[in-house]
């Protein structure tokens, strides 16, 4: 049954190497993905960017002219956390209809089962199709820095429609958030901890800037993204108790829509804080939407919708994907995110894929590969 099903099997090979980012590591995961495609009839590049780190693309070509349809995911995972794992992270339980380790949700059970989809329709896709690219990355969990290391180079294919595999329980999800994400400086001038007056204190000065963000606003509601968000998430600041510390820096993470330009937040932000803080860009990555109403995504929701009780609605999730810097670098392709792993498990402690979503989105996956082939106008964005 499910639990033995090859899906289940990959998505195990996949959990067995630790790709906890930092540091990565990615390069064994795919130095064994790559033997695997090859071996599958898949052209295959394996892209290092930097010490045992490296990014995949890979080709099933077709005969039919055109661009080819993309699947994309992460091989990275985040780190296990501080809470002890009753179930071992590195995939080798399953128990009932769950598949435990990290990065099984988040997202190795998506790309095995794309993978495998993609091979049960080998045939279709060579004879009736314009092929079938899939883009595997590292480095996905501190913003994207794998995609980041693409960009520029020959690598990344022109593709017609793209498939994140990110975790949404299989429901389908055409877009997600943007994330920009700053680093706010203070510096102010040291002095004995016993004549403060003698200094000025740079963690006084961050907390001026933080009351003044607390009250800051982002931007407008969108009709989809709803209001924009912006969180203080680390602050660091002084060397000793009895010192009046010159540099203090805080990080901000504000999640934005497409109706708001990151310019511009950033502008409005810098001159609500004043002279005594200076910003610095961490990650920018901008928001993706797609239409709900394009031909391609109304057939994609229309095959997920027998998966759900519920009459599917657009949605779009919080988080960023490395769809964020890969649709302008692929030729701005609609874009759906769609993955059998639960949301609500990435990142936690005891992370868990349901295998009988992980074998469903197999299928699903398959689906939309014959779709795909008998129908390859639909996917035009043109």
């Amino acid at each position: 049954m499910p639990s033995q099903s090859p899906c289940v099997t990959l998505t195990q090979q996949l959990l067995s190497f630790n790709t906890i980012n930092p540091p990565g590591n990615e390069t064994a995961c795919m130095d064994f993905l790559a033997n695997w495609l090859k071996q599958q009839g898949f052209v295959v590049r394996q892209i290092e960017f930097s010490e045992q780190r490296s990014n995949l693309i890979a080709h099933l070509p077709g005969e039919k002219p055109g661009l080819p349809l993309a699947f994309t995911g992460h091989i990275d995972t985040v780190p296990l956390g501080n809470q002890p794992w009753q179930y071992d992270p590195f995939g080798s339980q399953t128990i009932d209809d769950r598949l435990y380790g990290r990065g099984s949700s988040d997202m190795k059970a998506a790309i095995a089962a794309f993978i495998l989809a993609c091979v049960a329709c080998k045939t279709m896709i060579r004879t009736q199709s314009s092929g079938i690219v899939l883009i595997l990355t590292g480095g996905e969990e501190t913003g994207c820095d794998g995609v980041r290391a693409l960009l520029g180079g020959s690598e990344l294919p022109q593709v017609a429609a793209l498939i994140v595999g990110e975790p949404t329980a299989n429901y389908p999800v055409i877009g997600h958030k943007g994330a920009l994400w700053l680093r706010a400086t203070t510096q102010g001038k040291t002095a004995h901890g016993a004549m403060p007056e003698l200094g000025i204190n740079a963690i006084y000065l961050a907390s001026d800037a933080i009351n003044k963000i607390r009250h800051f606003s982002v931007g407008e509601a969108h009709p989809l993204m709803k209001h924009p968000t912006l969180n203080v998430g680390c602050i660091q600041g002084g060397l000793n108790i009895n010192s009046v510390p010159d540099h203090t820096h805080f990080d901000v993470d504000i999640r934005t829509a497409p109706n708001l330009e990151h310019k511009r937040i950033r502008q409005r932000l810098a001159e609500e804080l004043g002279n005594d803080v200076s910003l610095e860009t961490l990650i920018d990555l901008p928001a993706v939407l797609t239409s709900n109403q394009h031909p391609w995504i109304q057939q994609v929701m229309a095959r997920c919708q027998r998966l759900h009780q519920e009459p599917l609605q657009p949605r779009i999730v919080p988080y960023f994907t490395d769809a964020s810097l890969l649709l302008a670098a692929i030729g701005h392709p609609p874009c759906i995110i769609l993955g059998p792993g639960e949301p609500s498990q990435a990142h936690q402690t005891d992370e868990y894929c349901h295998i009988s979503k992980l074998v469903d989105a197999q299928q699903l996956y398959q689906t939309l590969i014959e779709d795909w082939a008998n129908n390859e106008a639909a996917a035009d964005n043109h």
